[in-house]
């Protein structure tokens, strides 16, 4: 159904007019996220400042019949807070509050629209700490962050957002809200609902409130940078750190046209000519860090490493670890459009992952750049492309279709931490068998049967 001229008006009656934009002009930053090439004029966006004011949007979109797309800052990457036509932008960055944290029980309850580096900013004067960290944490919402189920640099020994959701307040689709969760460590009563919604993309409810696990701030930290002429170096000294008890908090790497952009961009002096570097960080309690940093650096040696670099102080460590974290914006500036993309395979998978994906870039006369979290087995193909030329997009498709279908072959999963969305939905069927696809439909039919909460997305 199309939304009627009086539902804007509606809207303005439950948020108040400040809170709705219809103009055209004001609508286009709404019409796309951070995927590239997937746009769709939005018809209208409303900023709620309270959970009953979403409940009551909800309940206006239900008598009504009009898609709901619930939306943070739009930084996603697989086209999840693209807007429907006809219906409304349901856009939570005014709903930005930190609502308690309690030092005690180490949580935070806070808004979905909290920046995810706010986060960890108002925990760490208690000396608290949040781990997930995306590479968007200075911008993404931690609605956001929960609707994708967010990984991050620290994943392999921290875990990935859901490991650090106590519990939701969430606004299901005929506008009653409920609370699923609480501050208990041990809790199992009833089913996790919680769990169903964190990743669930927007297509089950619309999160209001989020409860967070903190933990205590880690007292030391070393950062180490190593270079390496293979891949598959690198990815023998990822194995044989871990295989050696050390779980690092960061195992990162970037292939050789990943560090010639990001040496060019953000000049930290890494190696241009070396095929893989390793960004190495282990963090607790200093005399453990620091043996571990010391032993970290000898199986690198012990590996094949080129060179092993470690920081000497704190601003040294934050420059080792900006090449990593400046890749994206770094390969943003050689072509128009470039498409991140996110698989994640076993770990001992990762040569091979790396090795198709440089195999498919020489097929189809594509630049392709490979970085990505090697302690988790997470790869970022980022296409460097132009979506104006046809026929160069025609091979991006082809070489995607392939990367994913490979990484399947691997034992691997489409997306590790941007979703489904609308960008890979075609793809899940491939690595879902039929019973797992009915499944999710009838777990979306259970709590939106009238299809309007983000439709479309993740399958149709």
């Amino acid at each position: 159904m199309n939304m009627d001229s009086r539902t804007p008006d509606r809207l303005r009656e439950i948020v108040g007019a400040p809170n709705v934009l219809t103009e055209t002009v004001d609508l286009i930053p709404y019409g796309f996220d951070g995927t590239a090439a997937l746009k769709e004029a939005a018809a209208c966006v409303v900023f709620p400042e309270t959970g009953e004011q979403v409940a009551a949007i909800v309940r206006l979109s239900r008598d009504h019949g009009l898609p709901v797309v619930t939306r943070g800052s739009g930084t996603g990457l697989s086209g999840g807070s693209v807007p429907v036509p006809g219906g409304i932008v349901l856009c939570l960055v005014r709903m930005d509050r930190i609502v308690e944290i309690d030092a005690a029980n180490l949580t935070m309850l806070c808004e979905p629209g909290v920046l995810t580096k706010s986060i960890d900013d108002a925990a760490a004067p208690l000396g608290l700490f949040y781990p997930p960290d995306p590479g968007s944490m200075k911008i993404s919402t931690i609605g956001g962050n929960v609707a994708n189920n967010s990984g991050g640099l620290r994943g392999l020994k921290y875990g990935v957002t859901r490991d650090y959701v106590m519990g939701l307040e969430v606004v299901l689709g005929d506008g009653s809200i409920c609370w699923l969760g609480s501050k208990c460590v041990k809790d199992v009563a009833g089913y996790s609902m919680k769990d169903l919604f964190v990743g669930s993309e927007g297509t089950l409810g619309v999160i209001t409130k989020v409860l967070l696990k903190l933990l205590p701030r880690p007292k030391a930290k070393r950062t180490l940078l190593a270079t390496y002429d293979s891949m598959e170096d690198a990815a023998r000294t990822v194995s044989k750190i871990i295989e050696g008890r050390i779980i690092p908090c960061t195992l990162e790497f970037l292939d050789r046209s990943t560090c010639q952009c990001v040496e060019d961009f953000a000049k930290v002096g890494l190696p241009t000519g070396a095929e893989a570097v390793v960004l190495m960080e282990t963090d607790g309690h200093p005399a453990v860090v620091e043996e571990e940093a010391a032993r970290m650096a000898e199986v690198a040696r012990e590996n094949g490493a080129l060179t092993v670099e470690m920081a000497r102080d704190e601003a040294h460590a934050l420059r080792l670890a900006s090449a990593r974290r400046s890749a994206f914006a770094a390969l943003a500036r050689i072509r128009p459009t470039t498409i991140l993309e996110d698989v994640t395979v076993p770990r001992s998978k990762l040569p091979d992952m790396v090795k198709f994906i440089g195999r498919m870039a020489s097929e189809h006369g594509l630049r392709i750049a490979t970085f990505g979290h090697f302690g988790d087995g997470n790869v970022h193909p980022t296409f460097l492309t132009d979506e104006r030329d046809e026929a160069e997009m025609v091979k991006v498709e082809a070489a995607m279709e392939a990367i994913f279908e490979h990484t399947i072959q691997l034992g691997g999963t489409i997306t590790g931490e941007h979703g489904v969305g609308l960008a890979k939905k075609r793809f899940l069927p491939g690595q879902f068998d039929e019973g797992s696809m009915g499944l999710l439909r009838q777990v979306k039919q259970a709590l939106d049967p009238d299809g309007l909460l983000n439709p479309g997305k993740i399958f149709d």
